[in-house]
């Protein structure tokens, strides 16, 4: 089978599907390649069983770390990509973000844009993702933000009570901006009805607004764009010259497909990108595809992660929790004493037993673990999550292997902003015993630096920047050696900052699709 497009895009996720989603319009043929399938919408969707233990939707592939030692990334292939069962908090990166900053364990470059060629596209991003928030109570803020469309979610009792107690400390706690289809002035009628089951779970009711419901379904009935599934693509083939990307070559489960496209965009994540470009080595580009730079694959990030868990002797009154954040710490310590960037906080979704003992499945099986004390945990609980920007670094690295294997290189580095924050967030607890309400009774924490499987966060491999040299990508995320291969998922950031990345992929792409429509001269949509 074979086909030409006027763009192919590889990936349906956050970057791949809203390149589609803005190119559409113009009646260009679009295709979209995803290796995986639709996710069924089935009773398993809300499991926590079939989620967190028995791994229902995660990848069984297996990956490997520097030392050689094989892991199962937590990564989903599925139309959406892993969008579909993100937590659907949806941040800006700061101003400061995209200018070279100092940390205490290093630079953190400049990126080749700054927040006013995002801007407006954050602002269109935020508007048809829904997302829920409040302006001018986050620190970090520029100022100059347009209100959220749509208002920020009512914390539950046990999360007013932790938003006013860190506030007692002169802490600015601010309503986490979460993507989700929720109307609480009209509960009876509203698709979001705040259940247990969103971060890590995909939807059964639509109602989180993720790639899948907010880019690809609004696409499937168009004459001009076709979805097809079950493709990996395995290799990216050129002109003799190397300038042009000719065919993409899949693997499906009936043998090998080729398709080709005036644009060919890849959006299969930071690491699979990287993967695709790297096995596209050829005598033009014997190093990989695009790779004139030894860029390719290296700078990889993926956030400096904290979980912290905070068992009250009581139960808590907390159903939906990921509704507050801090940053207050985002850039210094304001107290003095570490003038340096610290990272985020935002809480986590809520955790049944089973949830519980699936996120520690890789270190306690879950038949250790009984029921009773999982759920009795779980019922006490109060999750957070510290994020904190980790630095681009060279030998931190995607490597393929001939044989096919997939390492990935990686040593955690600028560890004491974080390390200083996530011991500020447990002592800012220790006084949290207040005793009229359950929340704060006596309690205690436990927290775990989330390890190389965790690659939700993923990013950096395909880095954009102004200098060949040093870059994979130009400003307008083509390939500084080809003239029409484009890259939107994560792999183009130049750094993590400290924050969710999904909102800033999805501005991006929308950039991006821009720019395209002005190089097709397709600005308006055909007759």
């Amino acid at each position: 089978m074979a086909g030409h497009f006027d763009i192919v895009v590889i990936g349906s996720g956050a970057g791949g599907a809203t390149l589609a989603q803005r190119l559409a319009p113009t009646g260009k043929r679009i295709l979209i390649l995803e290796r995986g399938e639709h996710v069924p919408r089935e009773a398993e969707n809300w499991s926590p069983k079939a989620v967190f233990i028995q791994h229902r939707y995660r990848t069984q592939e297996k990956w490997f770390d520097k030392a050689g030692h094989p892991f199962t990334p937590n990564t989903h292939y599925w139309v959406g990509g892993n969008t579909t069962f993100y937590g659907a908090a949806l941040l800006r990166l700061r101003n400061r973000d995209f200018d070279e900053t100092r940390h205490s364990g290093g630079v953190s470059p400049a990126w080749p844009i700054s927040l006013t060629d995002l801007a407006p596209y954050y602002m269109e991003a935020e508007r048809l993702w829904q997302v829920h928030g409040a302006r001018g109570d986050d620190p970090t803020e520029n100022g100059d933000e347009p209100p959220y469309a749509y208002p920020p979610i009512r914390h539950d009792p046990g999360v007013a009570l932790l938003k006013t107690h860190w506030e007692n400390q002169g802490w600015k706690p601010f309503s986490l901006p979460v993507a989700i289809r929720l109307d609480e002035q009209n509960p009876v009628t509203s698709t979001c009805i705040k259940c247990k089951t969103c971060g890590g779970y995909p939807c059964l009711l639509r109602a989180k607004c993720d790639a899948r419901t907010v880019a690809v379904a609004p696409l499937l009935d168009l004459p001009n764009v076709t979805l097809l599934t079950g493709r990996k693509a395995v290799r990216l083939e050129t002109d003799p010259a190397g300038k042009t990307v000719t065919e993409v070559v899949c693997e499906t489960e009936h043998g090998e497909e080729r398709w080709s496209g005036d644009i060919v965009v890849a959006a299969a994540g930071a690491v699979n990108t990287a993967v695709l470009l790297l096995n596209s080595a050829s005598t033009a580009h014997p190093n990989g595809l695009a790779n004139g730079s030894d860029q390719v694959g290296r700078n990889y990030m993926f956030h400096t992660l904290t979980a912290m868990v905070s068992l009250t002797a009581e139960h808590s009154e907390i159903l939906f929790p990921k509704t507050l954040a801090v940053n207050d710490f985002y850039w210094r310590d304001p107290r003095g004493g570490f003038d340096y960037p610290m990272g985020h906080i935002q809480l986590l979704e809520y955790m049944t037993g089973q949830t519980l003992e699936g996120e520690v499945s890789d270190w306690l099986p879950p038949a250790l673990v009984p029921d009773s004390l999982a759920n009795a945990a779980a019922s006490r609980m109060l999750s957070m999550l510290v994020i904190s920007e980790d630095l681009p670094a060279p030998g931190n690295r995607v490597r393929t292997t001939p044989d096919g294997r997939i390492h990935l290189d990686y040593e955690h580095n600028n560890l004491e902003g974080h390390e200083r924050l996530v011991k500020t967030l447990r002592e800012s607890l220790n006084d949290f015993t207040e005793h009229t309400h359950p929340i704060s009774q006596h309690h205690f924490q436990f927290d775990s630096l989330l390890p190389l499987y965790g690659t939700a966060h993923q990013a950096g491999t395909v880095r954009f920047g102004q200098d060949p040299k040093s870059s994979v990508l130009d400003p307008w995320c083509k390939a500084h050696e080809l003239d029409n291969l484009y890259v939107v998922d994560t792999s183009f950031f130049v750094t993590s900052a400290a924050v969710n990345p999904t909102l800033t992929t999805v501005a991006n792409a929308m950039r991006v699709g821009d720019h395209l429509k002005e190089r097709l001269g397709a600005r308006t949509a055909a007759a």
